[in-house]
Parts: structure tokens; C-alpha cells; sequence
């Protein structure tokens, strides 16, 4: 299981980094702008909080083998992030701490034969309970550079930039951006291709 332990580790220390940050803000910055177009801090947040939430449903599937799907469709995930926004500032940073602990409770409580256990991401995906860690390794340490108050991918970790990169990198390959992609990442290309945001 070295791959859960790497993973956990990350995803521990990525949940620090986020939430230094988060206590970092004040009030009034959680109005302002995230690096996600049209989304404020306090967007970026409910989306982090409720992801965590998520993701423990995931970990009581593994454990219980009771299916239990991250959400029960996309207008839940939208509105969750949508009613999130309009929080206090007090209330969400409670809220992501929170859901934080929970989410590493429930990742605490699985055995060996638990981790194995296969569950379903949110876009379909089958995959065993181990990439549960990864999954919110992603989502944290990319979303503390999204709230674009200082934290660059310079502070993420080397090997956690190396396995994001070569994800997205995999994602964009297979369309229409991927020629040009791959040409600069090779260094046949003198400019890398305009992308969208991956995650």
C-alpha cells in the first residue's frame, strides 16, 4: 500500500498548505476573485469543502460496500457550490476545516481489503478506494494556487507538480490541443498551446 501512503501524505500536507491559507484570509477577500473564471474565493472554498464531503461518501462506500456516490447528479454539486458562496466567511472557513477532519477520519477507518474496494468518481470513473488520497491531493494543493493570494505551484511539492502534470498532460493529449501540446512539450514547439483549466 506504499501508493495510499505516499498519496496520504500529500494529501495531508496539501490540506495544511490549504488551510494556512484560508485562516490567512481576511473577511473581505473572500468576495474577491479565485483564478477560476467567475468563481470569488468564497466559490473556490464551497467547492473544496463540498468536495471533501464527497469524497468521504466515497470512503464510507469502501468501507461499508453500501454504494454511496459522491453526488446524486450535477445540479447538486452546482448548487452545494452556489449556496456555499453565499456563506459568512466564518462559516466556511468551519466548514472546510471540517470536512477536512471528516474526510481523513474516513480515510482512517479503512483496512487493507477496504482500500481495494472499487467506488465511482463523480465523472463515471471506477477506480479502487486507494486513489480516494490523490483525488483530494489534486483538489487541494491546485486550489490553494487558485486562490491566487501568493501560493504558486513553486510551493507544491515537486513529485505532487511531477504527477499533475503528467495527469493533465494525458487529459489534454487526446484533443484538440494535444498536437500543439505535445510539439512543446517535446520542444518542437516555441509556445505551448492556450488550454482550459484541467480539474
Amino acid at each position: 500500500m506504499t501508493g495510499v501512503t505516499t498519496a496520504y501524505g500529500w494529501m495531508v500536507d496539501g490540506t495544511d498548505a490549504l488551510l494556512a491559507q484560508v485562516d490567512r484570509l481576511d473577511d473581505a477577500a473572500f468576495a474577491g476573485p479565485s483564478l477560476l473564471p467567475g468563481w470569488s474565493r468564497s466559490h473556490l472554498l464551497a467547492h473544496v469543502h463540498f468536495n471533501a464531503e464527497a469524497l468521504t461518501r466515497l470512503a464510507e462506500w469502501a468501507r461499508t460496500g453500501i454504494e454511496n456516490p459522491m453526488y446524486a447528479d450535477a445540479e447538486q454539486r452546482a448548487e452545494e457550490i452556489a449556496h456555499g458562496a453565499t456563506l459568512p466567511p466564518d462559516r466556511l472557513r468551519e466548514l472546510v476545516h471540517a470536512s477536512a477532519r471528516r474526510l481523513r477520519a474516513g480515510l482512517d477507518r479503512l483496512g487493507p481489503q477496504q482500500w481495494r474496494a472499487e467506488v465511482r468518481t463523480a465523472r463515471g470513473r471506477t477506480v479502487p478506494a486507494t486513489e480516494i488520497a490523490w483525488l483530494r491531493t489534486r483538489e487541494v494543493w491546485v486550489h490553494t494556487v487558485d486562490l491566487d493570494v501568493g501560493f504558486s505551484f513553486r510551493d507544491v511539492p515537486a513529485d505532487v507538480r511531477a504527477r499533475l502534470a503528467g495527469e493533465a498532460a494525458t487529459a489534454y493529449a487526446g484533443g484538440e490541443a494535444g498536437p500543439q501540446l505535445v510539439a512543446w512539450l517535446t520542444g518542437r514547439a516555441a509556445t505551448p498551446p492556450r488550454l482550459d483549466a484541467w480539474l
